[in-house]
């Protein structure tokens, strides 16, 4: 099965989750919607913070099964969280940081630490303390730190939330990378549609604890029923190849 499958249903006083969706194992997949909707309580419950009712299967490995009493708590699963607040032990180098991650693992489950590095331009910050990096650099740790603990699913909960427009445009270039590169899947809560946009390949759009809308994102952006093509916000993806470009009139010819 080369999919991420899950099924959850959690009630609370205020609120109920009942959601149910599949996502691919490679790429970045994007869970949507406004404040409230039930995005960090499905992050929650994938990481098996959250015991919800329900199933969840990662290609083949089943982490949860409620009609054969499986659950298996979080420290037991292999993922990578990403939190909104970098997290960083104040204490600790960056180098010292990310190898807290790693040291997690058996010695013969641990990764290089070099290709992360390389991958998120950490070189020049190893020897120096979370207290004197930016917004973005902290995050870009806090992301190593994650990915060196080899994850099979990297869940990242809303990670530039905290960042001015600068910042943001900072870490931007590292994501996208991260999603060129990397094997395996990554589940990114957003309420942010350009965040969407460039980063994720699949949209899952969530509305009071209720999956009402998923696809692929261009195709979602251009639903004239989802409440976010409406407004200045609206946004459409154009899935094309750069075919030339024309310096005469300054345009670019798009197949």
């Amino acid at each position: 099965m080369n999919t991420l499958q899950a099924q959850f249903k959690l009630k609370r006083s205020s609120f109920a989750l009942d959601t149910a969706f599949v996502a691919p194992l490679r790429g970045v997949t994007a869970l949507f919607g406004p404040s409230g909707s039930g995005k960090t309580t499905v992050l929650r419950c994938l990481a098996g913070l959250e015991q919800a009712q329900g199933r969840m299967q990662l290609g083949e490995t089943t982490w949860q099964d409620d009609a054969s009493g499986l659950f298996i708590p979080a420290h037991k699963r292999a993922i990578g969280y990403v939190f909104q607040e970098a997290r960083l032990f104040p204490h600790l180098t960056v180098q010292r940081n990310l190898e807290f991650g790693r040291k997690r693992l058996p010695r013969a489950k641990q990764t290089a630490m070099e290709p992360v590095i390389d991958m998120l331009g950490l070189g020049e910050l190893l020897r120096r303390s979370p207290q004197g990096l930016s917004g973005g650099e902290q995050q870009r740790v806090a992301i190593g730190r994650a990915l060196l603990t080899a994850p099979q699913l990297l869940l990242m909960d809303e990670p530039m939330s905290g960042l001015d427009f600068q910042r943001k445009n900072e870490i931007l270039p590292y994501l996208e990378t991260l999603h060129d590169e990397l094997e395996i899947p990554i589940i990114y809560v957003s309420h942010d549609i350009d965040e969407v946009s460039r980063l994720a390949d699949e949209m899952i759009y969530l509305e009071q604890g209720q999956v009402t809308a998923k696809g692929p994102v261009w195709q979602l952006l251009a639903r004239l029923d989802l409440p976010f093509t409406h407004g200045g916000d609206a946004t459409s993806l154009i899935d094309a190849v750069v075919a030339g470009h024309d310096d005469e009139f300054s345009l670019t010819h798009l197949d």
